[in-house]
């Protein structure tokens, strides 16, 4: 962050960019280029208050959007942050055909587990790789807009 001339290609590139993302520590690099000046955004948790010292509104969220400014917190993160910049790039079904393509589910592993230790019951884990075999389920958008693309 004491490189001035990655700042600066920073700043520039930031000023004239549709929008201006980040994720993990990255955050960081675009605050102290002077991008996140009075934004909110997202940051790993071990850093996420030094926002705050380069002007930023330090939000602990996985995924910030504040007018052209997409944040994500730490890497794993990313997946969100992905899904939701395709949703501004190409829409939501573009974006739950990609969720579905990776087998994404956000649900945290541990809500995934009763306090018995068991798996609670619904869709979990093992039950998610059978659903996408032959493509999406039924009433998924991706299966309706492959469908519709076949004519």
């Amino acid at each position: 962050m004491d490189d001035e001339v990655m700042l600066d290609f920073l700043a520039r590139q930031g000023a004239q960019a549709r929008y201006v993302t980040s994720v993990c520590t990255g955050s960081l690099l675009l605050a102290a280029a002077g991008l996140l000046k009075g934004y909110r955004a997202a940051c790993h948790w071990m850093a996420r208050d030094d926002l705050a010292l380069l002007g930023a509104i330090p939000i602990a969220e996985r995924v910030v959007l504040d007018r052209n400014r997409i944040t994500g917190a730490g890497v794993t993160a990313g997946i969100d942050f992905a899904l939701t910049l395709a949703a501004l790039l190409r829409g939501e079904t573009q974006a739950k055909a990609i969720q579905l393509a990776l087998e994404y589910d956000p649900t945290s592993f541990r809500d995934r587990i009763s306090r018995t230790g068991r798996p609670r019951s619904g869709r979990g884990f093992a039950e998610a790789p059978r659903a996408s075999l032959g493509g999406p389920p039924r009433g998924h958008p991706a299966r309706q807009a492959r469908l519709e693309s076949r004519g």
